[in-house]
């Protein structure tokens, strides 16, 4: 069965399922050294390697937030393995806490007093089924993880993000982590794919408050597309969905780190997967700002 267009799969072709030159974190046109860098859901699986990444990239400081404290012990000892001079801050918080958010955002502050790329990755995805079979708390759980975690942490560090940007003179960068599934409508599937349709939303009006119409000093912010990527969260997916995953993790973390590595302020607001071949999505730079594409529009 062909893929429909509008899930813009091959929009920029080559497509890649694993790292490769132009976003290879260890090269040194992508270093990234001064910067602070916090991560959501930063313990397994595509969090996991967005750290990584950055570690490789020589990033000042990792911020880590996820549930588990054994867990982002376990990706510690990782990042510090490639590189023992990087600070590394660790949260074991439910996301979906204000109460936790707001302990993330006052330990930042103090400690490091700057933020430059935040990467909004926690997200969930609960079993398949037929709305009325679909537990609410189950159902809403799932906005909660993907939609309000996000809003939580850009309430906490917008201010932070604008400060830095016009400190440093260079911007700062916001990856919230949507999906493919935000362009569906597969049955079983509305809690998912509704609420990565709302993130990817909430994106462009993050853009529109504080993107400043693409100035060097504002906040560039950007959804993504992670690639199909085996995780916890995939598990819940159809079988049919589960065939389709072949990238690897190391595809987001690699494209996360070519994202923020300069100032481009032109995919702002935008959609974004990390399957599409970054130098041809360059070449496309007049098209996409030409006709404003990448963005949630209804077509008349």
């Amino acid at each position: 069965m062909a893929i429909p267009a509008y899930l813009g799969v091959t929009y920029i072709t080559p497509i890649h399922h694993n790292i490769y030159p132009s976003i290879d974190p260890t090269s040194h046109s992508l270093a990234q050294p001064e910067k602070v860098v916090l991560i959501t859901g930063a313990s397994k699986g595509i969090g996991r390697s967005i750290a990584l990444s950055y570690a490789k990239a020589n990033v000042a400081c990792l911020v880590l937030v996820s549930r588990t404290a054994s867990d982002l012990d376990r990706v510690v000892a990782e990042i510090k393995a490639l590189n023992t001079e990087i600070r590394v801050r660790t949260f074991a918080v439910d996301a979906t806490s204000e109460d936790g958010v707001q302990r993330v955002k006052d330990e930042v502050i103090k400690e490091e007093g700057r933020l430059d790329v935040l990467v909004n990755n926690a997200g969930a995805s609960t079993p398949w089924v037929p709305i009325p079979e679909s537990p609410a708390s189950d159902y809403w759980r799932t906005f909660e993880i993907n939609v309000k975690s996000p809003f939580l942490f850009l309430h906490a560090f917008l201010p932070l993000l604008k400060e830095t940007g016009e400190k440093t003179g260079k911007g700062t960068d916001i990856i919230n982590v949507s999906s493919i599934g935000a362009h569906a409508t597969m049955p079983g599937a509305s809690a998912y794919q509704v609420s990565k349709l709302a993130l990817l939303r909430l994106s462009e009006f993050v853009d529109v408050e504080f993107g400043q119409n693409g100035a060097v000093t504002g906040v560039r912010c950007v959804a993504i597309h992670p690639g199909g990527v085996k995780t916890d969260l995939t598990a819940n997916s159809s079988e049919a969905v589960k065939s389709s995953l072949v990238d690897t993790p190391e595809l987001a973390g690699g494209f996360c780190v070519w994202l923020t590595s300069e100032d481009r302020a032109w995919l702002r607001g935008r959609y974004l997967s990390v399957s599409w071949d970054v130098d041809e999505l360059e070449k496309k730079r007049e098209e996409i700002e030409g006709t404003d594409k990448l963005k949630m529009r209804m077509v008349l």
